[in-house]
């Protein structure tokens, strides 16, 4: 197997590498993954989430390929007039999208759009993400700190979504189409962290309230029943066996590190 590695944010870069490699489907996961609503986020959403997805539709355009698109449920619903997004991340999100539709509607594109919901799951390094950093804090018998965490969020299991792309890498026929990957069930931060507690099982109490409530958060959850019609999926784990695989993880993983201080707070 041969492997090259180069830039996103060049367009020569990208385009070079695709004809090289001439891949037949590309799954784009690369990307400044950060809900900040801060100033300093904007030139990074602008560049790793806008840029460099519109480099890499370009070039698959250029080749033939498809592409297998990672949207989120926090880019707002491109039909809502005058959608304002929530943070620069949303925004670079809800751009990416319409690229993609018009690439597929003016050059053919073959390109699905799967609107990822809350992922969670084993090997999720970012620590400073609500799950890892509130399964590590309480392994380490630290309070997490939180906000009221009376959000609904639909979560959806790590597994479940690699079946997703999968599925949707061999479907030329939803090219130019957004489809929700998620549970359709809505479960509170609180209500999850709660659960998590359970799980863990080490007594430790999390910090409720302690961080403010972000501004202009979606409440959203997942249209499964016409992803379900149109790709054939649906997700498979419960948040019970879910919760259970996390956490069981980060155990593991803990026990093989040396004692360090505790995550910088989630949310």
């Amino acid at each position: 197997m041969r492997w090259w590695q180069g830039d996103l944010d060049d367009a020569d870069d990208v385009a070079t590498t695709f004809e090289r490699v001439r891949p037949d489907v590309v799954y784009h996961l690369a990307g400044y993954v950060s809900g900040s609503r801060a100033i300093d986020a904007v030139l990074p959403s602008l560049r790793d989430n806008l840029v460099s997805a519109v480099n890499v539709l370009v070039a698959a355009a250029r080749i033939g390929c498809s592409v297998v698109l990672a949207g989120s449920q926090e880019e707002p619903e491109p039909a809502a007039e005058d959608p304002v997004p929530a943070s620069p991340y949303a925004a670079a999100k809800l751009a990416v999208g319409s690229f993609a539709r018009m690439l597929h509607a003016l050059h053919g594109l073959k390109v699905v759009n799967l609107r990822i919901f809350m992922v969670y799951g084993p090997g999720q390094h970012d620590r400073t993400k609500l799950v890892p950093y509130v399964i590590t804090s309480l392994l380490q018998a630290v309070r997490p700190k939180l906000s009221t965490g009376t959000r609904p969020v639909d979560w959806v299991y790590v597994d479940d979504v690699v079946d997703a792309f999968v599925a949707a890498s061999s479907r030329d026929d939803l090219a130019g189409a957004t489809l929700d990957i998620g549970t359709g069930e809505p479960v509170t931060i609180r209500a999850i962290v709660e659960r998590i507690v359970e799980t863990v099982g080490t007594g430790v109490e999390p910090d409720f309230g302690a961080l403010p409530e972000r501004p202009l958060e979606i409440v959203r959850v997942a249209d499964v029943e016409r992803t379900k019609d149109l790709l054939g999926w649906q997700p498979r784990t419960t948040l019970t066996d879910g919760l259970r695989s996390t956490v069981d993880w980060y155990r593991a993983e803990l026990e093989r590190e040396e004692p360090s201080v505790a995550n910088p707070p989630g949310r």
